[in-house]
């Protein structure tokens, strides 16, 4: 599988993800041609050479109107972001705003006019829909009242935009990240201070798994935050991968650590769910108990369900009892395993299990319609017609099995 995995060590920002993918374009200079002939307003892409202590890296520089904007409350990665603590305002009553500002609404027919990809289109806004709905909740109000500044609005369009490009272009199978570090400590805002992660980022960040790392400050922004989330199939630490290329998103200020986002695009095994195994021996039950269990048992979903004989203290013949189920399914099948089964405890094992790619289709042969599955995957491939249709025909035409797989193989 082509997957990228997102090295979060030191948080993430917009403007850090999109110069960590960039550095795996196969044509980074096509690439800010192309963007800045977008139309984004007043917006200029430029791509910057940065170093963080020794590592050299990218840093995309967005300029409005030829200026870099700056935020006026300065994290650690010194862009402005159009979220609470960095702009983002709301209408109420008899409050006047001295700056335009620019509604969801807005956004999204923003990023619907732009010369892209259907799918690029419908990602950004769903990036910025994610920073709009965690925004309503941190101040309690509807989508529709969250309003952006347009100061600092275009260059966050411009990351977010630029990072969907990106994503889309590298033809990606799976994306994983490591858990987030969000910084620590409080941050000054429009709205006084507000504790690291700020409040919309923590609500993006729900069911993400994030840490406090011991540098003070916001390490994650909403923008970097809602990429993640949006993207990311899933937060763990790196898989085994065979790596092909790497990239360095850098963020403006300087750590003892390398202020940066690591990006690694390479080729992964792809894996099966990971799936529990629950066994338990048996020496006190009678054989129609454990085939009654076992059917039950596969009827409520498990993946497998087998016994195996063996012998047991005291020199009793007896059964090992393996369930094979999903992790999500495992509470469900000790309930089965204790109230079917006389044993006094199960054994759980976690495994990893690989398989082929499955898909069951339908051929006409001479005796009709049957399934086949075709199984592909790590240089194999095969068929085989599915035995319930087998036996049906053998029993219809009183022939063996084997005397009905000889005659519909060539047309399966």
């Amino acid at each position: 599988m082509r997957t990228l995995y997102l090295e979060c060590n030191m948080g993430a920002a917009g403007d850090m993800l999109m110069s960590a993918l960039i550095e795996l374009h196969n044509n980074p200079e096509d690439f800010i041609q192309r963007f800045n002939q977008l139309g984004i307003p007043k917006v200029k892409l430029i791509k910057e050479k940065s170093v963080k202590c020794g590592i050299v890296g990218t840093h995309m520089k967005v300029l409005i109107d030829g200026i870099e904007e700056m935020s006026h409350d300065v994290h650690h990665h010194g862009k402005q972001v159009h979220t609470h603590n960095h702009g983002v305002h709301h209408h109420e009553k008899g409050h006047e705003h001295a700056h335009s500002h620019s509604s969801l609404h807005d956004i999204e027919h923003l990023i619907s006019d732009l010369k892209i990809d259907e799918e690029v289109k419908k990602n950004a806004i769903g990036v910025y829909q994610l920073i709009a709905e965690a925004e309503g909740y941190a101040h309690g109000r509807p989508v529709s009242e969250i309003h952006f500044h347009e100061v600092g609005t275009m260059d966050a369009v411009a990351d977010v935009v630029g990072t969907c490009m990106l994503i889309n272009e590298l033809q990606l199978d799976m994306i994983i990240a490591s858990p987030i570090n969000v910084g620590s400590g409080q941050i000054q805002c429009a709205h006084g201070i507000l504790p690291v992660p700020a409040p919309a980022t923590a609500s993006i960040l729900r069911d993400v798994p994030i840490y406090s790392g011991e540098i003070k400050g916001e390490m994650c922004t909403p923008t970097g935050a809602a990429l993640l989330k949006y993207f990311v199939n899933s937060f763990e630490e790196m898989p085994v991968m065979k790596i092909e290329k790497i990239g360095y998103g850098m963020g403006s200020k300087d750590f003892l650590a390398a202020n940066c986002v690591r990006a690694m695009l390479g080729e992964t095994v792809k894996k099966m769910d990971d799936i529990v195994e629950l066994c338990c021996n048996l020496d006190d039950i009678t054989p129609e108990s454990i085939g009654y269990v076992t059917e039950l048992m596969m009827k409520e979903g498990a993946l497998d369900v087998y016994t195996t004989s063996v012998m047991m203290k005291k020199n009793r013949p007896g059964f090992v009892l393996t369930c094979m189920c999903k992790k999500e399914d495992k509470d469900k099948f000790l309930k089965l395993i204790f109230r079917h089964t006389t044993t006094l405890g199960v054994r759980e094992y976690t495994c990893n299990r690989y398989g082929l790619k499955r898909n069951i289709k339908e051929v006409e042969t001479g005796f009709g319609n049957v399934r086949v599955k075709e199984s592909q995957g790590y240089g194999v491939s095969r068929i085989k017609i599915e035995y319930e249709d087998l036996a049906k025909i053998a029993r219809d035409n009183n022939m063996s099995l084997e005397e009905v797989r000889r005659k519909i193989k060539g047309e399966c």
